[in-house]
């Protein structure tokens, strides 16, 4: 998919894919930025090979939850898996579709790409407030070969509620005690400063824009936009290159078999190469639908996009689902 592209598909309000089916069965969706350009191209295929319209708006993870709780779409969805008593109290059926890596994108002057080495206490520190130029000693004593230029930090981060900020969020917390005391996790925090984007494809677009800039999204948004993404240090204390193997290498370690309603904790995973932040994403259904021909089109949808969708999702450099996953989603989905 070409970068320009990408940004044009993540960056509508709504993702239509119903040109050329007069008798399409079709079905709206609204949430996670996150798995747009995935939700996009199964939309695409779905259109023609199996005859359903989808129109899904990228808005937002919570405002995908919100919707759906409201029932104003037939399915949310949502980066930040939502708990089990709310999905009992509001009737529905949770799922996740892909898994993916989020990168630290950045716009420091001098730095080639790929070669800025951060940590997490490093990256906490550049959200919080505490680092705030870029030849900072403790970003020099993690990149001894680079020339650091005395440019201000200008942090970017979502403005909506994001469940791309929640994964984010989620590592900061989990590496830095300091970040999970004064700020912790959420699709929303009180960040400490820096600039509100809305989306992925607009924090990508900020720190692109911005001298100094340091930001964070889904990897495709970084990858085909050819982006300055950063390593990272991982739980074995390597630094490593955000990519499909790194992303593949934490993913092995999901342990589906006891995550209650499939919300697997991927970040700073153990394993060789393991890129530290990689998250599933989810899709929310009602249990109790209206219409039942909406409900059989929402499973088909996903149920073509499960079973028939991975070379887009492996295109997009997403991680896919185990087969014995995805049997054990449609297997469970609500009657």
């Amino acid at each position: 998919m070409r970068s320009s592209r990408l940004f044009a598909l993540a960056a509508c309000t709504a993702l239509s894919f119903v040109a050329g089916q007069a008798h399409a069965a079709s079905i709206t969706g609204a949430g996670s930025s996150f798995a747009a350009p995935i939700y996009g191209a199964w939309g695409e295929s779905a259109k023609q090979k199996a005859g359903i319209a989808v129109n899904y708006q990228s808005v937002g993870s919570g405002a995908g939850q919100n919707q759906v709780i409201a029932r104003t779409v037939d399915f949310g969805a949502s980066d930040k898996p939502m708990e089990a008593a709310k999905l009992d109290s509001n009737k529905l059926y949770q799922f996740p579709t892909v898994m993916g890596g989020i990168v630290v994108i950045v716009n420091v002057p001098g730095i080639a790409p790929g070669t800025l080495k951060l940590d997490g206490p490093t990256l906490a520190g550049l959200y919080n407030g505490t680092i705030t130029e870029w030849n900072d000693p403790k970003i020099a004593a993690l990149n001894p070969g680079l020339k650091l230029p005395e440019t201000d930090v200008a942090p970017v981060h979502r403005a909506d509620a994001s469940g791309t900020s929640f994964v984010f969020t989620s590592y900061l917390s989990k590496l830095s005690p300091e970040w999970k005391q004064k700020f912790g996790a959420g699709t929303s925090v009180a960040w400490a400063g820096g600039a509100g984007a809305r989306g992925n494809d607009g924090v990508a677009a900020s720190v692109k824009e911005t001298e100094g800039g340091v930001g964070y999204v889904e990897y495709a948004y970084a990858n085909r936009n050819h982006l300055n993404m950063t390593q990272l240090k991982d739980h074995d204390g390597q630094y490593v290159a955000p990519t499909a193997a790194s992303f593949s290498a934490a993913a092995k370690g999901a342990d589906w078999a006891h995550a209650d309603r499939y919300a697997v904790d991927l970040l700073d995973a153990a394993g060789a190469q393991a890129w530290p932040i990689v998250s599933a994403t989810f899709v929310l259904v009602p249990t109790n639908p209206s219409s039942a021909a909406q409900s059989k089109a929402v499973r088909d949808f996903f149920t073509f996009g499960l079973n028939k969708g991975d070379a887009e999702a492996k295109q997009l450099d997403y991680v896919t689902l185990p087969e014995s996953v995805k049997a054990d989603v449609l297997a469970h989905w609500p009657r």
